[in-house]
């Protein structure tokens, strides 16, 4: 079983679009897909047009079996939401000053190996839950926009994931640009500059496409709301090599 983490200290970069419609791209593919949203703000279930009772606030405190918990999305396809109940669970992990940093992973533990995949979406900024992320994962996936800002963000999340690196393996495996615009020469140089930083890790980009934006506010994948458009191309593009190197 493949752990993902989709992260970045910054908002703003996709992270939501990329977790949901990787994990559909995954099911597609005929794979078992557990999504995670570790986010207060719950977007991945609104994403994929559902809004499940409980999530994984209520698995993690203990109130739902992980039966209960995990709904099916689409076929091939689980989610674990997210929502208001993780502020809690924020709490409660900082107050556990003892392995506070595998709540996570202990809460998860009896999901090994039911699943193909894990992806698992996180919220902007550095926090107990992130941590805890990072923790139980063992591969991250950062999507970036093409802004200096967010190039300056990931240097940081970079060093910060260097001291977790120091407790457990895990990888910076893949960086994902995003919301290209070839029409602005910024872009292009920025993304000279992460191949030049990131041989080997960096990933076709996700073009700017209006369409992500509707399929989400319609509760559907790209692959659902639009197949044939730039965005669904570019998400089967990122799946098909996330699968060949398995």
């Amino acid at each position: 079983m493949r752990k993902i983490a989709v992260s970045l200290t910054k908002g703003g970069v996709g992270k939501t679009t990329t977790a949901v419609n990787l994990a559909a791209g995954l099911a597609l593919a005929g794979f078992r897909v557990l999504l995670i949203d570790t986010d207060t703000q719950g977007q991945a279930g609104f994403m994929l047009g559902l809004q499940p009772e409980g999530g994984l606030a209520e698995l993690v405190t203990g109130a739902l079996e992980p039966e209960e918990a995990i709904v099916e999305a689409r076929q091939g396809l689980w989610l674990l939401a997210g929502g208001v109940g993780l502020a809690g669970v924020k709490k409660m992990i900082a107050s556990n000053e003892l392995e506070g940093e595998q709540t996570l992973t202990k809460a998860l533990a009896t999901l090994d190996e039911k699943y193909d995949y894990v992806i698992l979406d996180t919220s902007p900024g550095w926090d107990t839950m992130t941590i805890n992320v990072l923790f139980y994962a063992d591969e991250v996936l950062v999507p970036v926009s093409l802004e200096i800002l967010t190039i300056k963000g990931l240097a940081e999340f970079n060093k910060r994931l260097d001291a977790i690196k120091r407790h457990k393996a895990i990888s910076l495996t893949y960086v994902l640009p995003t919301f290209m615009d070839r029409r602005v020469r910024k872009s292009a140089e920025i993304l000279e500059q992460l191949q030049s930083y990131y041989p080997g890790r960096l990933c076709p980009p996700i073009r700017y496409n209006v369409r992500l934006s509707e399929a989400a506010g319609y509760g559907e994948p790209i692959f659902e709301f639009a197949p044939n458009s730039p965005g669904a191309e570019d998400y089967k593009i990122l799946t098909e090599r996330i699968m060949n190197e398995e």
